[in-house]
């Protein structure tokens, strides 16, 4: 991830390269192998545009938008909800039991997620907020995805200052474990 353009777009083209994925999970058989490495790689990249929306977005909603405070806090509990679903299945292999049904939770609450974002959430904030700034958010998020967690981290802090301060050091030691595990590295 990392596209261009304001904070509006870059999360928008984040959006359709997760659901991409979930159309390639949804076309491979139950059991494949396949299914757990683009799930790793799903996570990863769910993670990353989290904290990077918690990070910029969120602060944002709050500041312009007319009961943004509760629309942000929302928001923050649907990420709370699916980074819950992708920690569980982190430690599920495809052919487990569980694997589906939480894959399939995680693109449903996902998927919910993403199209109350774009047909609610960004385009009131476009109308609002000023184009140099949401350029200049679409920077921050840029920036913030390369250094941002990789793995969920449910207990994590989710509003600044805190989650700017200490997602950097969580992302250092996930992209570690990550070049140990060769995780999210695969060919699929």
């Amino acid at each position: 991830m990392g596209h261009g353009g304001d904070v509006i777009a870059e999360l928008i083209s984040d959006h359709r390269e997760v659901e991409e994925m979930f159309t390639r999970i949804e076309g491979l058989p139950h059991g494949d192998e396949r299914r757990k490495e683009l799930s790793d790689k799903v996570t990863i990249e769910l993670v990353r545009h989290s904290i990077a929306e918690e990070e910029y977005l969120y602060p944002a909603v709050r500041k312009h938008l007319p009961n943004g405070d509760a629309l942000a806090d929302k928001e923050l509990e649907d990420h709370a909800s699916a980074e819950r679903v992708m920690k569980e299945l982190e430690g599920c292999e495809a052919g487990d039991a569980r694997f589906d049904a939480l894959i399939t939770q995680l693109m449903s609450e996902i998927r919910e997620h993403v199209e109350d974002e774009e047909n609610n959430l960004l385009p009131r904030l476009r109308s609002v907020c000023p184009q140099e700034e949401l350029d200049r958010l679409g920077d921050k998020v840029r920036h913030a995805k390369k250094t941002a967690p990789t793995r969920p981290h449910p207990a994590a802090p989710d509003k600044p200052p805190a989650n700017k301060l200490l997602a950097p050091g969580a992302g250092l030691v996930d992209r570690l474990r990550d070049a140990i595990t060769g995780r999210g590295k695969s060919s699929s």
